[in-house]
């Protein structure tokens, strides 16, 4: 045979399913994007067809609707782990699953007042906006033995208006770029962590409250760093992380530097101190890095474009 099958997987993506919970008038919301990705003893439905080890994709579809129901959404990780234990204990050629998940957030809207002629505030439990800041993501695997669960999040964009500056780089014939002393620092912060728990009898972390403390350390770094570049904030937002959560070993981050030029005002006799920019899309430097815990390995994926 001149050729052989390589890696493969197969699964349902992009099952999109929203949880309700009903606590009374009060109303709880899990909205969740969920891909699942099946490996194992698949060589034969590539070399002859033979569907004989295939689960049907539709069938992950209804397994993740019929999960949602039978054990609820405690938390994105948590479904995720329910999931990839059922697909490998339940069907023998299954060695291996993959479950990512993004959970887009809501909130709740306040109302005006309680003594609205309507319903009033202190009754409205079920109305919902949903959060614009970031998208929250996870990844599990289980094969069988050991998980690897990979939280984060992306589309968190984030400006310090002053604190930054850029001087003292490489220069050459095309550099132009002139030394700022002064500047915003913004970026879109896409960010992934790993976590130390890979085993059932480990003690499980606490994913909601993690997340948010992940989330917190985060956001203090970047506001708190006197950043001279980006990638020094970039390292302090994972070492924050990495100090303050014992439960995550890496962190990786891809910080797209949003930049945000002075503009030329003079020709209207205008002075600009620092006032008015020009707020440029593209293009964009890139920064990406890994933060470990002294003594851990990295397995968190360079490119983090399909993660």
């Amino acid at each position: 045979m001149p050729t052989i099958l390589g890696q493969n997987q197969y699964g349902k993506a992009e099952n999109r399913v929203v949880k309700i919970t009903r606590d009374g008038a009060t109303h709880h919301i899990k909205d969740l994007n969920v891909s699942v990705a099946l490996s194992g003893d698949m060589d034969e439905v590539h070399y002859s067809g033979s569907n004989a080890n295939v689960l049907p994709t539709d069938t992950t579809k209804n397994t993740v609707y019929a999960f949602a129901k039978e054990h609820g959404i405690e938390s994105a990780e948590q479904f995720g782990i329910h999931l990839a234990r059922h697909f490998v204990t339940s069907q023998e050629p299954i060695k291996t699953a993959r479950i990512r998940i993004e959970e887009y957030a809501w909130e709740r809207i306040e109302a005006s007042d309680a003594t609205s002629q309507f319903i009033g505030a202190d009754e409205v439990k079920h109305s919902f906006v949903r959060k614009g800041q970031e998208t929250r993501l996870t990844q599990i695997t289980y094969d069988g033995s050991s998980w690897e669960v990979v939280s984060g999040l992306k589309d968190l964009v984030v400006m310090n208006s002053t604190n930054s500056e850029f001087w003292g780089y490489v220069k050459d014939q095309y550099t132009t770029l002139k030394e700022a002393y002064d500047r915003i620092l913004a970026t879109e912060v896409s960010g992934r962590w790993r976590f130390n728990w890979t085993d059932d009898e480990q003690r499980m972390p606490n994913w909601e409250k993690s997340y948010e403390q992940v989330k917190k350390h985060m956001l203090q770094a970047f506001a708190e760093t006197y950043s001279l570049s980006l990638q020094q904030t970039l390292y302090q937002m994972g070492s924050r992380i990495i100090n303050n959560r014992s439960e995550i070993d890496e962190v990786r981050f891809s910080l797209p530097n949003k930049h945000h030029f002075l503009v030329d005002l003079e020709p209207f006799g205008l002075k600009n101190d620092n006032e008015v920019y020009y707020a440029a899309d593209r293009p964009y430097g890139l920064i990406e890095a890994t933060i470990l815990r002294d003594g851990c390995e990295p397995r968190i994926p360079v490119d983090l474009t399909n993660l």
